[in-house]
């Protein structure tokens, strides 16, 4: 029986593997932390504000994300800098949702301001969503609590926006009429507040 001729590749033409990915040292995190009043989201203290070092504890994980030292609410911190680019870029749009104390009980023409867009000094707002929601039942006391003017009522809205831009709600709500008394954030995408009392943490399930 006749062999068949071995055949020699050209090392020249043959396909190159792709390199190797580096191999993470460690696993991604993703924490949830219920940032309290007077909180920076950052780790050193500046001023009269506290730094995020006297509730995490955890070196190698940074703010995904900031949310300003008088507001409240979720704060993700991850070690992953691709995610947190994900997290924080308003290039992909991640819905961010608000409870909004306001001087005021907004109409429904405010409303349907908010829902479109409203003009601030650095441009329109995008679309956003917004609606009157009951005053929470299950919302901690802040400390120090919001200074109440006796002759003006205050009521409660709903934000979701998908932009981040400097203190945009407090803004946004100034701008048709009603402003921001109190502000905590209570969730980024799919990530919530569910169970965490002001300056705890929890870790969470990186996305894909």
């Amino acid at each position: 029986m006749q062999r068949k001729p071995t055949l020699h590749r050209n090392p020249a033409r043959a396909p190159k593997a792709a390199p190797p990915r580096p191999a993470r040292s460690e696993p991604t995190r993703l924490l949830c932390f219920n940032k309290p009043y007077g909180v920076l989201s950052q780790f050193t203290p500046e001023g009269r504000w506290r730094g995020l070092k006297d509730h995490i504890d955890i070196p190698g994980v940074y703010v995904a994300g900031r949310l300003d030292a008088d507001s409240e609410g979720l704060l993700l911190l991850t070690n992953d800098g691709g995610l947190q680019a994900r997290i924080s870029s308003p290039r992909f749009k991640m819905e961010k949702t608000y409870l909004i104390q306001v001087e005021g009980v907004p109409d429904d023409a405010a409303l349907e301001l908010l829902r479109h867009g409203v003009q601030l000094n650095d441009g329109p707002t995008l679309a956003a969503q917004a609606r009157r929601v009951p005053a929470p039942d299950w919302l901690w006391q802040r400390d120090p609590p919001i200074r109440v003017r006796q002759n003006i009522p205050d009521s409660w809205i709903e934000l979701v926006i998908r932009e981040g831009r400097n203190r945009q709600v407090r803004r946004m709500t100034a701008a048709v009429g009603h402003p921001t008394l109190r502000l905590i954030r209570t969730a980024i995408g799919p990530y919530t507040l569910q169970g965490l009392l002001p300056g705890e943490w929890r870790d969470a399930t990186p996305p894909e």
